[in-house]
């Protein structure tokens, strides 16, 4: 069963999140770089007919990537166990599970937000965003039973 949380829950976690997510960018950015470089390379040496490789760059490409890969891989798993759910990484847009009036619905945090202003449904998404205003309050259970 996935962790349900109160909006207090949610909100201590922004800045945890926040930085696991500037971190997955980074890496996600430096991952496609090297991956960029590595398919430049493969390229000139199909043209080339693999004369005047230079090995030492090659080597240093993949590992760029791999390390990157590493970066943004644990940066991903360590956003996921906090128990909320990334729903777009380009934009930093992730979905803390809670429960309104018994229903499961996502307390909606976006990178660049100063904290969760807003939730939607499960099937709804980030275009079905509604305000957290005192009607969601009210009833607002997260982990609390019903």
């Amino acid at each position: 069963m996935p962790k349900r949380f109160t909006l207090a829950e949610a909100q201590s976690l922004i800045p945890e999140v926040d930085r696991l997510l500037r971190q997955a960018l980074e890496g996600k950015t430096a991952y496609e770089e090297a991956e960029r470089a590595i398919q430049e390379f493969n390229e000139r040496v199909m043209m080339m007919g693999g004369v005047m490789v230079d090995r030492r760059r090659a080597l240093e490409n993949r590992s760029r990537r791999d390390t990157a890969a590493a970066k943004l891989r644990e940066s991903i798993e360590g956003v996921q166990e906090t128990g909320c759910l990334i729903k777009d990484l380009d934009i930093g847009l992730v979905d803390f599970p809670t429960l309104f009036r018994g229903v499961e619905v996502y307390l909606c945090w976006k990178l660049g937000e100063a904290g969760i202003e807003f939730w939607h449904g499960v099937d709804e998404g980030f275009r079905g965003r509604k305000p957290i205003d005192q009607d969601f309050l009210d009833p607002h259970q997260g982990e609390r039973s019903q």
